[in-house]
């Protein structure tokens, strides 16, 4: 019997493990305050979080006023969003989803996929079936955010094996190849914990550039309105990560 794919297995408690260090409060909240600003966001607005995890872009969002959808393909993070929302007393509909099968149309005023929630499947295909389901979800003139890893920042920066001590006594080992035909970063990813338990993770994300990635977005009727090399609006270089805002037209347009 074959494992499931990679996505299936990995977001859960190891993930947060392994991130949530580098992901403080402050950060989340200037990301936040960097979207609003980026996508001309006004509170009262519907917004879909495509891969939302454990709610760390959508509660704080919620918090300042959105109509809050998340969806996520992971029962444990999903709990961990329901258990914070309750304890804050909001009010945010979280949803059990593969990202390929989006079951709404024409609802939201914007969506984002936000730390490189993208990429995943082994065929291009399936990635443009995400953009289309998007594309499908927004209302005519809805906003879409990409916020991801770009090729060449990858390649320039690559490292075939990292390993990271933490506070907790946890080792965090990465063993990578570029894998130069298919375009994808496999990662082997081991977490040797105090106690001696050892878990083995793999991740395998398509690297895209920016010519394939809006080609793929116009293919799923959605326009380009400005690409940047983070949620600030800096200007996209070869040592940044890559944004991509797009719109879904109206029917004027």
């Amino acid at each position: 019997m074959s494992s499931p794919p990679w996505y299936q297995t990995f977001f859960g408690e190891d993930y947060l493990q392994i991130y949530s260090p580098f992901l403080p409060a402050s950060r989340t909240q200037h990301e936040v305050s960097a979207i609003e600003a980026l996508l001309h966001l006004t509170p009262g607005m519907r917004i879909l979080d495509v891969c939302c995890g454990d709610g760390r872009h959508s509660l704080p969002l919620a918090q300042r006023g959105y109509a809050i959808t998340g969806l996520d393909l992971s029962a444990s993070l999903l709990d961990r969003a329901r258990q914070e929302t309750a304890r804050l007393h909001l009010n945010i509909d979280w949803l059990q989803q593969d990202m390929r099968s989006i079951p709404y149309e024409d609802t939201f005023d914007a969506a984002i996929n936000i730390f490189t929630s993208f990429g995943y499947f082994e065929q291009e295909e399936d990635d443009l079936l995400v953009l289309k389901e998007i594309h499908k979800a927004l209302a005519p003139g809805g906003i879409f955010l990409l916020e991801t890893v770009y090729q060449p920042r990858v390649v320039r920066a690559f490292t075939p094996q990292s390993m990271i001590r933490y506070d907790n006594g946890l080792i965090v080992m990465e063993e990578r190849e570029i894998d130069l035909l298919k375009s994808r970063n496999n990662v082997r990813i081991t977490l040797l914990h105090p106690n001696g338990e050892r878990i083995e993770h793999r991740q395998s994300i398509r690297i895209y550039t920016l010519t394939e990635l809006i080609s793929l977005i116009n293919q799923a009727g959605l326009q380009v309105t400005g690409y940047y090399g983070d949620l600030d609006g800096n200007a996209l270089t070869l040592d940044s990560r890559l944004v991509i805002v797009s719109q879904k037209p109206t029917p004027s347009q």
